[in-house]
């Protein structure tokens, strides 16, 4: 099985939209992100972890579920990059693949030597974009496709059927 740990606030502060949605409101930028990864999960059918630090969530860690994404608060003390870390060492089985997405240098060097392989913002962000693209193309080809009428019949059972419904049978 695959797992996607996102480091929520690096891909905030990465794609354009999201960092101005930030810079308005932080708690609206997140919101937005678990509602594009939902979409994103639902789409690619493996495990998504997004993680945000303490950094602007003060508290004790907690883990929540939304929509079928698990969100983990870090710890006030903890760094994202620490509890991404611990999750990889964690989640990195033989039968388990894990992707860690972020844009930080310095994570990707260390989830590289636990087993993990990396995907930038930038990437993330291309791979959601052509969801949406496939997304869009498959629901084109639908509305092209002409929904069959009526049911494949014989000529002699459509004659009885037609007795039947004037009550000449």
């Amino acid at each position: 099985m695959n797992v996607l740990v996102v480091d929520g606030y690096n891909i905030i502060g990465a794609w354009d939209e999201l960092n101005y949605l930030k810079r308005k409101d932080i708690g609206l930028a997140r919101d937005q992100l678990l509602e594009i990864l939902v979409e994103y999960k639902a789409y690619i059918g493996e495990r998504v972890i997004v993680v945000f630090d303490a950094l602007y969530v003060k508290g004790q860690e907690s883990k929540q579920s939304v929509n079928n994404i698990e969100v983990i608060y870090t710890k006030e003390d903890e760094t994202a990059d620490e509890c991404i870390e611990r999750l990889v060492k964690s989640l990195k089985t033989v039968k388990n693949q894990v992707y860690v997405a972020t844009s930080d240098y310095l994570e990707q060097r260390t989830i590289f030597s636990r087993g993990a392989l990396r995907i930038s913002a930038r990437e993330l962000l291309i791979e959601i974009n052509s969801m949406h693209a496939n997304i869009s193309d498959e629901l084109i080809q639908q509305s092209k496709k002409q929904p069959k009428r009526g049911l494949d019949m014989d000529d002699e059972l459509r004659k009885k059927l037609e007795k039947i419904r004037r009550g000449n049978a």
